[in-house]
């Protein structure tokens, strides 16, 4: 503990070396592995969410792929005005968006390539942002993974498989998630690996592919009630843990952040539960 902090320097000049070996992820599993630690955490009940994390680009950033950003040579090939510097501007040029049709498809950030224009409900405002996801155990709501993702349709279900496929030496589970995980292919991949989908039913103007055999067990409403706590998590991480509006570009240094805090909430919950257990 009395050993002097590194420098910030340094720490920057070994930040590629340290997202190659993938320290983040390896952090967290060697706090989940110490034995008092392995104690509180539950190995049959899980669940499993993702939330948005708002990018470092701005809307301006969200150009066209095909467009080019030539200087648009204005003087008409006149060679005492082609060797003149650019005039510096004290802000940004103004772009209107009224009427354009930006999409992922065709559009992407020139200052974060990995970000993507998402909303995760209707109604609210479209941004440029990263999806993350978290593993917790139900026993004391601690995070046993987490990960980063593209913002797409289904980003949360394909981490939540993912993330449920890392578990070392696995049986079989339940995995708690809400309305946005009832699809029939997930649900039935789910149980393909001998998982237990213990998933809010959406019943809105469809069918759930949560049946009888799940919901009449006592355990699915314990799932239900706990996997809530989910939000802690990102509660945390955005307020305390500056990631509401990443300070990072990049999928993988987005993410490598995100497993950090993540590990950080742990940290901050674990004097509490040591003290009681």
């Amino acid at each position: 503990m009395d050993a002097p902090i590194w420098d910030v320097t340094v720490f920057t000049k070994n930040r590629e070396r340290l997202l190659a070996g993938d320290i983040a992820a390896k952090f967290l599993a060697a706090l989940l592995s110490q034995p008092r630690v392995k104690a509180l955490l539950s190995d049959e009940h899980f669940s499993v969410d993702g939330t948005l994390i708002e990018a470092w680009a701005s809307m301006k950033s969200f150009k066209p792929k095909d467009e080019t950003d030539g200087d648009g040579d204005d003087n008409n090939g006149s060679g005492a005005d082609a060797n003149k510097p650019a005039k510096a501007t004290a802000r940004n040029p103004e772009r209107d968006f009224h009427g354009e049709k930006r999409s992922n498809a065709t559009h992407a950030s020139t200052t974060d390539p990995d970000a993507r224009l998402y909303k995760k409900a209707r109604g609210q405002a479209a941004k440029l942002c990263h999806m993350g996801h978290v593993t917790m155990e139900n026993r004391n709501g601690l995070v046993v993974d987490a990960t980063l993702t593209h913002a797409t349709g289904t980003a949360e279900r394909e981490a939540a498989l993912d993330m449920v496929g890392r578990m070392d030496g696995r049986h079989r589970i339940t995995l708690a998630a809400d309305k946005a995980y009832d699809t029939a292919d997930f649900v039935a991949a789910l149980r393909d690996i001998k998982v237990t989908p213990h998933v809010a039913q959406n019943t809105a103007n469809r069918r759930s592919a949560i049946d009888g055999r799940t919901t009449h067990h006592p355990g699915y409403a314990v799932s239900q009630r706990i996997r809530k706590r989910i939000e802690e998590v990102f509660g945390w991480a955005k307020t305390s843990g500056g990631m509401r509006k990443t300070r990072h570009r990049g999928k993988d240094r987005v993410g490598w952040m995100f497993t950090l805090t993540a590990t950080a909430y742990n940290l901050v919950r674990l004097p509490k539960l040591l003290t009681t257990a």
